[in-house]
């Protein structure tokens, strides 16, 4: 039944696994709980072996997810909170020390897949500038595109520019594909287990893990799209089970996005941007980013 719903978050993989044994029943290999964050509710599940890896069909290892939903309706005084929400969780899954590459994955010309160039967009770069400005953790950064505008697969520059810079951590960050529309450019999901670009709409390329780099990688992802499939089989009185024919063939290369996904976009990059830099310099706040930036 969950195989029957594409989701990248395990929080929704743990919720249709649940939905699907019954709520009673008890979930092998996996822990989860929920709490709050500066205002935002966030539930961190935690993949513990190979039975839960293979119940939820995810690498074990750690996934936070962080709804950002209060942020949208109050920006302006949301935005700090929201950065630093996301930081805090962020901060424990890094190395305390040593410089940092970030990759932002996919393609800034197709708006919900730009979602990791418009984070790129708000780094504050630092490598470049060694000691001139002490206190800044090395930073470097980039937002190559996709195979078919690059004709390079995401893992080959991300493997080639760790190479050069050679960072104690990879920061990752994409588009993913969610279950249900309410999370849909709502929810960030922070992993410790990396990424495979393009798996959540069913075109996964080479992983970027700390097997394929060498370093720990930390992906950071924000839903942007369901496929026809998973949004029906969500919404039907009947579940999967009531998904038309017609629609399991077809359904899979279909996908829905919000109307106003351009301007979410553009918020979700800033947020997620801002809140790389908070965990990362961490002496600084969103004010001092904001002017760092300027």
């Amino acid at each position: 039944m969950m195989r029957q719903q594409r989701t990248d978050l395990a929080a929704e993989a743990r919720q249709i696994w649940q939905e699907g044994a019954g709520e009673a029943a008890a979930l092998p290999g996996v822990s989860a709980r929920d709490y709050r964050r500066r205002g935002f509710s966030v539930t961190r599940v935690e993949i513990l072996d190979g039975a839960g890896a293979e119940a939820l069909g995810k690498p074990a290892g750690t996934y936070i997810t962080v709804d950002l939903g209060p942020y949208f309706e109050n920006r302006g005084e949301r935005f700090a909170p929201a950065a630093q929400a996301l930081a805090e969780e962020l901060t424990p899954l890094l190395p305390a020390e040593g410089p940092v590459f970030v990759a932002g994955l996919g393609n800034a010309a197709m708006t919900p897949d730009a979602v990791g160039p418009a984070a790129v967009g708000h780094l504050l770069i630092t490598r470049h500038l060694g000691d001139a400005v002490p206190g800044l953790r090395s930073v470097a950064g980039a937002a190559a595109g996709v195979l078919g505008t690059t004709g390079m697969e995401a893992a080959e520059w991300v493997r080639g520019m760790a190479e050069r810079v050679e960072p104690a951590a990879v920061i990752v960050v994409d588009a993913l594909a969610a279950r249900s529309t309410q999370r849909l450019c709502r929810a960030v999901q922070i992993a410790d287990t990396g990424i495979v670009p393009g798996s959540g709409v069913g075109n996964a390329r080479m992983a970027l893990t700390r097997e394929t780099l060498g370093v720990p990688v930390v992906s950071i992802g924000v839903p942007t799209v369901v496929d026809a499939v998973t949004l029906a089989a969500d919404l039907l009185p009947g579940g999967a089970e009531a998904v038309p024919e017609a629609l399991r063939r077809q359904g899979r290369s279909l996908f829905v996005t919000p109307k106003d996904v351009d301007e979410q976009i553009r918020e979700l990059g800033k947020v997620v941007g801002y809140a790389v830099n908070l965990a990362l310099q961490r002496g600084l706040t969103a004010a001092d980013v904001a002017a760092l930036l300027a």
